[in-house]
């Protein structure tokens, strides 16, 4: 049987919540898995054939700490998604890039020495806004402001961060997050967030359920990671898209190609077609 690495941290040694489906899915295609952490000085990754990365979910505090170890891991094994993609999507300016291929949200860039005059800009653009750092992940650190001296602004993180207008339909309409498996289209979830909030995690009170594939929003996520594969050497093997609606049309929110949550307790068919994807990519080698 052919042997893969599934990267996780420390917290989550077990993976994602209903990791062990996964598992389960790629032992019934004859690849052994295993959930593995990725800074555990004990662990072979040039043992595996394929190293996933999945659950690494403190990467973004631990970023250069991380970056090098999957560095190294690639000059012994093969990585899925390798450093590359990973450098270019750990950094949200990849929106302003994407953005000139498919729609997102307004995007726009900040760091402490022009904080005040670029957040002003913001606003004066958008009225109230969305600040986030550049590299984050779970809504740690968003901040909603619409004023240069709102005391919200005192749970800023540190910087650099991009500014976003805030999209009044995250309250209403919520979310979407659609699954992009080697360029198909495979789930979507869609998530609301709680009272007055604009984060759609479940640490916030949000909420997510598994809804049929909407076609419109399937094509702006085909689009979007498209559009990624040629910013990039090469198609992403896989996405999560998160879109929002604008001006009454679906944008790319985000692009998750580092290690995206598959919702397995939400969508657990969503094990199948991954493990599928794992599959493929070993047999091509």
């Amino acid at each position: 049987m052919t042997r893969v690495l599934l990267a996780t941290f420390s917290l989550l040694p077990e993976g994602e919540e209903g990791g062990e489906l996964l598992v389960t899915a790629l032992a019934e295609r004859g690849v052994e898995a295993r959930w593995a952490v990725w800074d555990d000085p004990d662990v072979d990754w040039a043992a595996a054939d394929l190293v996933v990365l999945r659950s690494t979910w403190d990467y973004q505090r631990r970023y250069a700490e991380f970056l090098a170890w999957l560095r190294g891991v690639e000059r012994s094994t093969r990585v899925l998604h390798g450093s590359d993609l990973v450098a270019w999507n750990a950094d949200k300016a990849y929106l302003l890039e994407l953005g000139r291929e498919v729609p997102v949200v307004p995007t726009a860039l900040l760091d402490d020495r022009g904080l005040r005059v670029g957040l002003q800009e913001a606003l004066d653009r958008w009225g109230a806004v969305v600040v986030k750092p550049r590299t984050g992940a779970g809504g740690v650190g968003v901040v909603v402001a619409e004023r240069t001296d709102d005391p919200r602004l005192e749970g800023l993180v540190a910087g650099p961060w991009v500014v976003q207008p805030l999209v009044a339909s995250v309250r209403t309409v919520g979310e979407s997050s659609v699954w992009v498996l080697d360029g198909r289209v495979v789930g979507q979830v869609d998530k609301r967030p709680s009272g007055s909030e604009v984060r759609v995690h479940e640490l916030y009170g949000g909420s997510s359920v598994a809804v049929e594939v909407d076609p419109a929003r399937a094509d702006v996520a085909r689009a979007a990671v498209a559009a990624a594969g040629r910013l990039l050497a090469g198609p992403p093997a896989y996405a999560r898209v998160d879109l929002v609606q604008l001006d009454g049309a679906w944008v790319v929110s985000e692009l998750e190609l580092i290690e995206p949550g598959l919702y397995l307790d939400v969508l657990p068919g969503l094990a199948g077609p991954f493990a599928d994807l794992v599959g493929s990519v070993l047999a091509a080698r």
